[in-house]
């Protein structure tokens, strides 16, 4: 095979080596940005999701996952009481109250509601 190939020549090239330190500094640079962009915001998310489970109380108004505006009437280890309006009151699961409203919230939506239907009945 010397025919082609000169052995000077094939002992010049360069030899391959392992990556080592350089080769993993890459693969570790994009594991830390998928940290803090996607993994660090969820789990800071869910722990302050689990404080705002534990913090509810009777008298705290809320809004489930569906949407529905309601006050909590009475609270059990895994079920919530809200009344969504007078003396009307639904049962949701405890994880299914999405958000925590500012107080007021919600008689000021019941005030609106009740003047709206006083203004459609007296049109009638």
């Amino acid at each position: 095979m010397s025919f082609f190939i000169s052995d000077a020549m094939a002992a010049a090239a360069p030899e391959a080596s392992a990556p080592g330190l350089e080769g993993m500094i890459f693969p570790a640079a994009i594991l830390v940005f998928f940290y803090f962009l996607f993994l660090r915001p969820q789990s800071k998310r869910t722990k302050e999701q689990k404080e705002m489970m534990k913090s509810l109380s009777k008298g705290a108004e809320v809004v489930t996952t569906g949407g529905v505006l309601g006050k909590v009437a009475d609270v059990d280890d895994n079920f919530v009481r809200l009344e969504v309006s007078d003396n009307n009151f639904i049962q949701v699961q405890r994880h299914a109250v999405a958000n925590m409203m500012p107080k007021g919230t919600y008689k000021a939506i019941n005030k609106k509601s009740a003047a709206s239907n006083t203004l459609s009945k007296s049109k009638k």
